[in-house]
């Protein structure tokens, strides 16, 4: 912790006294204010006038009186919350320093719940009543199912006309009728205490095991970080869990934080049966109200366990234990717009910080990780065996090169004849494929034009099920075209390539009575909707599953005795650093959802490309092997984990003059050169084009024990930016995009 907070951390300023508030408006540097009649203290959130504006700050240290006092002006409002922790001012200033991001940004990120300047107060919210409804309509039936599906939630009547879909009048009637209750609540209440002596699952020996390990390195009060790795089926939650229930017992709270936030209503009841009620909830799926009772009562301690998005580590924990970070090895952790960081290596900052405990689970950890565990820096606790009777699936690959294809088909002959196979055993088969929509390219039959997205250097993805052409980089939507834009023929455009809405249409064709499901974020409307999908699958409502990434998390199905990949190849294809290693993750987790119950599962992948060396690691299984080659490869080139990179993404709407500037910049990295650093480009980015912006790249590699941000700050700093040009720093870039 730094030595100015350590001193301050319990300063009281009267009234009068001059004080440096950080706001969270894009100002770098810290302004004076005079406390209050009331006083502030060290990490007081305040609000503070700004111009003709009143803005949020936190009273960061005593003031410098380094400008006229006479103009300095008051504190307007000491916001009624605990206040920042020293060492959440530690975390924050800490993760500004190494992701280069200004610490009004970093506070922006900790500051994002609704309503915090509002003072304590009662609101009117809505629940589900004891009365039936005498006419049901569509509206009303939505509203109902909302309130029964999320009823550990509120819901202000703004926010459930939102999630419904309704008028406000369809609210009232149905509280009118007694369907829905109007209720006078407190803005903010805590959380249902949570029970960490409830009995968990009966737990296998490993598994007990390898819970007491982590509850040991619980009770050591000091920071330490665990790889948990176990197999898929192994029953990583459970342990855990234990972990958790150890943190509570010891009077300190808990962050879980899972890669999708499709998975919470599953999750969440997961922790209710083992704890007896369930936890808080921040991600971009709960209300604004929900939002804010989270934020605070989490400061006060009455919030023990949150479940979150990347976030979430934000949030001001007043007695952090334990940051849990599951599948930690999933790209979605890294946060690829406005502050640009890792969620994983920020967590393991925020508990060295907090002096607590971090567990890393997964089954096919990042090769940072296990670098780290492999070292002795991290902890490893391994699980082995699968829970139960379930075994690990055997996995063979379907060259694509021998099999008869038809035009327009993906599903090879062979692995129809498994698929058949099981549907005659009354199992289920999964059908995986890592593209969304229908069809990745729509191209003109006669001009040969493919259709592109006018903002983007990308091409417009056909979704059949919603109807409509979307762009996966910036979200642009269209409707589909009857002619083409390019050259004006009528009923020409024809769909290239499959996603899984056209797999499911093949499907449907080779298998004419089998009962398909389809899994994908894009296709479903809500959490809930999801957790019922999962459910009736795994009950035996679907012979055949067609998914993207999505299934490969964490679900059980136990009649799943086959996977079968479409594609096996597409990850490999491009010059990404990280290919392999999640080519391997991925297959391996897809693969891993067979066979999780008695019955014995088997995984097939087709590829054109049998004898590459990432497809015979994954045939072969021996992932220890797999991850010391691929680290010997990375150390031989200086890549993370050996190495350092930095990634500069330089975009703006003129194409010559952001290439200038890259040049400009690539010629006078002088900077750069005094710590050997090698600077690759300017190149244009994989993605040329977005939002009508061009971007340019910049690489920046260096040793590992170089000090990379302050010489990248001085380099960037040297220069002056038209000002409609944007620089971003990515430091440890997980794609090039």
């Amino acid at each position: 912790m730094s030595d100015q907070i350590k001193h301050n951390s319990s300063q009281n300023f009267s009234d009068g006294e001059l004080v440096s508030v950080l706001t969270t408006q894009p100002i770098d540097r810290f302004l004076d204010y005079k406390a209050p009649k009331e006083g502030v203290k060290l990490g007081s959130y305040v609000e503070v006038p700004l111009g003709p504006r009143k803005v949020i700050g936190v009273v960061w240290c005593a003031g410098k009186g380094d400008y006229d006092q006479n103009k300095i002006r008051t504190i307007s409002n000491r916001l009624d919350v605990p206040e920042m922790r020293p060492e959440m001012m530690e975390f924050l200033s800490r993760a500004g320093r190494y992701t280069l991001t200004p610490l009004n940004g970093m506070l922006k990120l900790a500051t994002r719940a609704p309503g915090l300047t509002d003072p304590p107060s009662m609101k009117i919210v809505y629940a589900k009543g004891d009365r039936d409804v005498d006419r049901m309509t569509p509206a009303r039936e939505r509203v109902l199912k909302i309130l029964k599906d999320t009823a550990d939630m509120q819901f202000t009547g703004k926010e459930l006309k939102e999630a419904a879909n309704v008028t406000i009048s369809v609210i009232k009637g149905l509280v009118s009728q007694g369907a829905v209750t109007e209720l006078e609540s407190p803005r903010d209440i805590p959380y249902a205490e949570l029970d960490p002596c409830l009995p968990s699952k009966k737990l296998t020996s490993a598994q007990k095991d390898a819970g007491d390990r982590l509850r040991k390195n619980i009770r050591m009060n000091t920071y330490n970080t665990t790889l948990l790795r176990g197999i898929t089926g192994s029953g990583k939650t459970e342990v855990y869990l234990e972990a958790v229930a150890e943190c509570l017992l010891l009077g300190k709270q808990a962050l879980i934080l899972i890669p999708e936030i499709a998975l919470t209503v599953e999750f969440l009841d997961r922790l209710k049966k083992r704890f007896g009620q369930k936890p808080a909830q921040w991600h971009s799926g709960v209300t604004m109200t929900e939002k804010r009772r989270c934020w605070r009562m989490v400061a006060e301690a009455k919030a023990q366990v949150v479940v979150g998005a990347r976030s979430s580590l934000y949030l001001p924990f007043k007695n952090l234990g334990l940051i849990v970070v599951d599948e930690e090895h999933d790209t979605s952790y890294k946060q690829e717009d406005g502050v640009l960081y890792s969620a994983r290596d920020m967590a393991v900052m925020r508990a060295s910080i907090e002096q607590g405990s971090v567990i890393l689970a997964s089954a096919t950890p990042s090769l940072e990780t296990w670098v780290n565990a492999d070292t002795g820096k991290y902890n490893r606790v391994d699980l082995t065996e699968r829970f139960g009777d379930a075994r690990i699936p055997e996995i063979f690959t379907i060259d694509m090169r021998d099999q008869p294809m038809e035009r327009n088909s993906w599903i090879s002959p062979q692995l129809k004849e498994e698929v058949e196979l099981r549907l005659e055993r009354s199992e289920q088969s999964l059908l995986f494929l890592n593209r969304r929509g229908y069809a990745p390219i729509t191209v003109c039959r006669k001009c040969g034009d493919q259709l592109g997205c006018e903002q983007c250097d990308a091409r417009m993805v056909e979704h059949r099920f919603h109807g409509h052409l979307m762009c996966h980089q910036c979200g642009e939507t269209k409707e589909m075209p009857n002619t083409c834009p390019s050259c004006g023929e009528v009923d020409c455009l024809t769909a290239v390539g499959p996603g899984v809405e056209r797999l499911a249409e093949e499907a449907q064709v080779k298998f004419p009575n089998a009962k398909i499901s389809v899994l994908s974020s894009d296709m479903l409307i809500s959490a809930q909707a999801l957790k019922e999908r999962i459910k009736g699958i795994a009950s035996g409502d679907a012979d055949i599953i067609i998914g993207t990434q999505l299934v490969a998390k964490g679900h059980n199905f136990p009649l799943l005795t086959l996977v079968g990949v479409i594609d096996s190849d597409l990850a490999l294809m491009g010059g990404d650093l990280r290919a392999a290693e999640r080519t391997f993750q991925l297959m391996r987790q897809v693969a891993g959802r067979a066979g999780r119950a008695d019955k014995k599962g088997i995984a097939f992948l087709q590829t054109h490309q049998p004898e590459h060396p990432v497809v015979k690691a994954i045939l072969k299984g021996d992932e220890e092997e797999f991850w010391q080659s691929e680290a010997q490869q990375r150390r031989l080139a200086g890549m993370p984990p050996f190495g350092r990179l930095a990634g500069i993404i330089l975009k703006g709407p003129n194409l010559n003059n952001v290439f200038n500037v890259a040049n400009h910049m690539v010629k006078n990295a002088q900077t750069l050169d005094i710590i050997n650093a090698q600077v690759f480009g300017p190149a244009p980015a994989p993605i040329a084009r977005v939002r009508g912006n061009h971007r340019v790249r910049i690489l920046v590699k260096s040793s590992k024990e170089t000090m990379l941000q302050s010489s990248l700050m001085k380099w960037r700093n040297s220069f002056k930016i038209p000002k409609d040009i944007q620089i971003s720093i990515d430091i440890d870039p997980q794609s090039f995009y």
